[in-house]
């Protein structure tokens, strides 16, 4: 009979329940911070990965590429339109590939002051498909990018989102290394927390969505938008009843929207009613409207670092 052996562990962070963490609040008191995810990317014509509308067909596949640059010609526009009309920050998640393909879209993020997070070169391909020398050489290509072409400070960019949220073993590593300070990859909790990495150096969880989130919502499950709106307000509601009684832990709430589908005109329709709701919250002190990196900063003040990894036997 073979031995019960513990199951195999990432060792990046132990078990602590929600139930059992020390309380802290988001600037001004509130305790639901919220963050949008704008994720905005590009795809290789003729080859690689990408959502689809409709099945996939033989290379080059005009219908379901065509349908995603929508979002770039067309639906991030409308989108940051409506961002602005209700005064909401945003995390624009971009492919370095827009650089060369698109860089107004960029260019408009930052002038609306939005933070930038590193979301690969293009979602056409698979960040845990590299091999270690690779993808630190596409951490840093990203990172460099990002602060030539937009002009970001030395210590910027923070943030990562890896392309299809693809990881190798090393990718947390690999991040604390090549100077990000915290990803998105991990949707393991309501809360920002530190994690471990080899080197010693914490990279911090920042949560990102895969329920409030429209691709798998929308594409895979197939949802109605006036179903993923409400998605939005019952989940905006229900975190704001967690937060509310004395000692209860502050929460983050996410919200990933790409531009090929909710820029779509009768999806964005939908859209701003749940975006008008959240902001109704925010004007009523209820909700700290961030981005992504401002929620890990205040998060860093109220959680010490984790313990290095340990690495080899």
């Amino acid at each position: 009979m073979h031995p019960i052996l513990p199951l195999p562990h990432h060792g990046r962070f132990g078990f602590t329940p929600i139930t059992r963490r020390a309380p802290y609040r988001w600037p001004g008191g509130a305790g639901l911070a919220v963050y949008l995810g704008f994720n905005l990317e590009h795809f290789a014509f003729g080859e690689g990965l990408g959502a689809g509308i409709g099945p996939a067909s033989p290379q080059p596949d005009v219908l379901n590429y065509a349908w995603r640059e929508y979002g770039n010609r067309v639906g991030a526009w409308r989108c940051l339109e409506l961002f602005d009309q209700l005064g909401l920050p945003a995390a624009a998640l971009i492919n370095t590939a827009l650089y060369d393909h698109c860089p107004e879209l960029v260019a408009a993020c930052v002038a609306r002051g939005d933070e930038l997070v590193g979301h690969g070169h293009s979602n056409a391909a698979r960040q845990g498909d590299l091999s270690e020398a690779d993808e630190r050489a596409l951490l840093l290509h990203c990172r460099d990018r990002m602060r030539l072409e937009s002009g970001l400070p030395a210590t910027e960019p923070a943030g990562w989102l890896s392309p299809w949220i693809s990881e190798s073993r090393v990718t947390p590593d690999l991040l604390a290394e090549t100077g990000w300070r915290y990803t998105l990859n991990w949707c393991h909790d309501d809360q920002p927390l530190p994690m471990r990495t080899r080197g010693g150096r914490t990279l911090w969880s920042v949560p990102y969505p895969q329920e409030l989130n429209d691709i798998p919502m929308i594409v895979a499950r197939q949802m109605d938008a006036k179903d993923f709106a409400q998605m939005i307000v019952d989940n905006l509601d229900e975190m704001l009843d967690q937060t509310r009684a004395p000692g209860s832990p502050a929460l983050v709430m996410g919200i990933a929207l790409h531009p090929y589908i909710v820029g779509q005109p009768y999806r964005l329709r939908h859209l701003r009613r749940a975006l008008q709701h959240v902001a109704a919250a925010r004007d009523r002190g209820e909700v700290w409207l961030a981005t992504p990196g401002a929620v890990c900063e205040h998060a860093r003040q109220h959680e010490s670092a984790p313990p290095a990894l340990a690495v080899g036997p």
